[in-house]
């Protein structure tokens, strides 16, 4: 069960550190410099996300790692599909 939440941080900090790139690779010609702190805050939410998201996934470390990627999206659609069910 700790690998599925793991798969999940992993796959959250991933999504963060994909994000970061393209605020960098945005604009190649002007030179970006990051601060340690919004690194870390931003790895550690996305991480964060991406560890509740391995909550909801039972026994399958692939699906973690990439549900802790997708993170919102992930949540979101879940919620979506959970509160349709409801309305029937």
């Amino acid at each position: 069960m700790i690998e599925v939440f793991v798969a999940g941080f992993l796959g959250g900090v991933i999504r963060g550190l994909v994000g970061i790139s393209k605020v960098i690779r945005a604009s190649p010609s002007k030179k970006k410099k990051i601060r340690k702190d919004y690194l870390a805050v931003t790895l550690l939410s996305s991480g964060g996300l991406g560890l509740m998201v391995g909550c909801f996934i039972a026994d399958d470390i692939r699906f973690a790692l990439l549900a802790g990627y997708a993170g919102t999206d992930f949540i979101e659609n879940l919620y979506k599909i959970k509160m349709k069910k409801q309305e029937w």
